[in-house]
């Protein structure tokens, strides 16, 4: 493992202070008259740099061995469905596969795994994937961990994407690490952006550190890349009247790796509760909204234009929504056709699950509010008077809701 090694440790005390001046993070310990390292060193090597000479060395890990990358070819997306019906991400990211692939004139996969899943899978043929690859099996009806792992194992021996795209949904995010740490590669989670270099390395970017930067993600060394993606970060392509490609049935040759240990007794269906990953229109408030006996105002304006309340993550901490109104990457991704925000500042998280909104109105009382380099239309006001003077234009006029969207535009 890389890290700073001492080679004198019998180097006495002033030595030791001298390194102890020079380190940031206070890594050097003397302790029964031995200088050495500990765990709170960086790696910043200032200590090599500036430190005396010849008592310590920086110790390399042994270089990577590469990865032919020629041997791997395409970019393939994992069909997420529930009993055959198709989950709108996977046709988000085959949407953008098209456009990963055409940088490298590689094909386009879709990996469907399933029961009596056949005419599914070649509806996917519309939307331009050139090969469906099929594992359709009685006993893959229902998502089981171990059964649909073994079969992506078996699609991604056979076939050798270089880069796989899976919905970051409750099945993805269970089955795509499982996945790849098979494979000893890497896997970025919750991708906001993704590019492909012409070597054929994927360019993952999304959000770190709470938000605070966006990191930009490369596996160089490893094949295949694997990212998750959550649904309406992406667009999906439009439908072709003639379907093209091909779709190729699998088979595993272990029967057994069909099989496994969980069995699955019963399923109980849940009442579909709250989605504003749905809505068309959506009003969505921030910190700027000073107490939860304030939401009934915010509440009317959003009925009177028949919009779905969202929130920001604070106010879900203060107890004022149910987390499924959260808009962010802790909360919901959403891509409504109108979004207005009012005393939402616009952080990084925030922003990443709404910024593909088709048209976006926000209202904050700072000038330099983030929220504003994102939207369409910025308004510089308090909320408290914002919203009465927009009710007040909604009640004038009985097509209020159309009214708004034409001042807005």
């Amino acid at each position: 493992m890389a890290g700073i090694k001492i080679v004198k440790e019998d180097c006495g005390k002033e030595i030791f202070d001298q390194f102890n001046d020079i380190c940031p993070f206070g890594a050097f310990s003397f302790e029964n008259d031995k200088l050495d390292v500990t765990a709170a060193c960086k790696m910043c090597k200032m200590c090599l740099k500036k430190g005396p000479a010849g008592y310590i060395t920086l110790e390399e890990d042994e270089p990577a061995q590469k990865i032919n990358k020629d041997d791997y070819k395409g970019v393939a997306v994992y069909v997420d469905h529930v009993e055959g019906a198709i989950h709108p991400v996977t046709l988000e990211l085959i949407g953008k596969a098209k456009e990963l692939a055409a940088v490298i004139n590689h094909p386009v996969y879709a990996l469907f795994i399933g029961h009596n899943i056949e005419k599914k899978a070649e509806e996917l043929l519309h939307y331009g994937v050139d090969k469906v690859f099929v594992y359709d099996d009685k006993r893959l009806q229902h998502f089981v961990m171990g059964a649909y792992s073994n079969c992506f194992e078996d699609f991604i021996n056979t076939v050798k994407p270089s880069s796989i795209l899976v919905g970051a949904t409750n099945a993805g995010r269970s089955l795509a690490p499982r996945v790849a740490a098979r494979f000893h590669t890497g896997l970025t989670a919750d991708c906001t952006v993704l590019n492909m270099k012409e070597n054929t390395d994927l360019v993952q970017i999304r959000p770190a550190f709470g938000g605070n930067i966006m990191a930009q993600i490369v596996t160089q060394n490893n094949r295949p890349q694997f990212c998750t993606v959550r649904y309406k970060i992406f667009s999906a392509p439009e439908r072709a009247e003639k379907a093209t490609g091909e779709v190729v049935s699998m088979k595993m040759d272990d029967d057994k790796k069909y099989n496994s240990l969980i069995q699955i007794k019963e399923i109980i269906k849940k009442e579909k509760g709250i989605d504003i990953s749905e809505a068309d229109v959506i009003v969505a408030v921030g910190r700027g909204l000073k107490s939860e006996n304030d939401l009934p105002m915010v509440q009317e304006f959003a009925d009177a234009i028949g919009a779905e309340m969202a929130c920001t993550r604070p106010n879900v901490e203060n107890g004022w929504f149910d987390p499924r109104r959260q808009i962010g990457l802790s909360g919901r991704t959403v891509k409504p056709k109108i979004i207005i925000t009012f005393g939402v500042s616009g952080s990084v998280q925030f922003a990443a699950g709404m910024r593909n909104s088709d048209y976006i109105v926000s209202v904050n009382n700072d000038p330099e509010a983030s929220i504003f380099n994102i939207a369409h239309c910025g308004i510089v006001g308090d909320l408290y008077e914002i919203i009465p003077e927009l009710m007040e234009m909604i009640k004038k006029n009985p097509k209020g809701n159309e009214t708004l969207e034409q001042e807005a535009l």
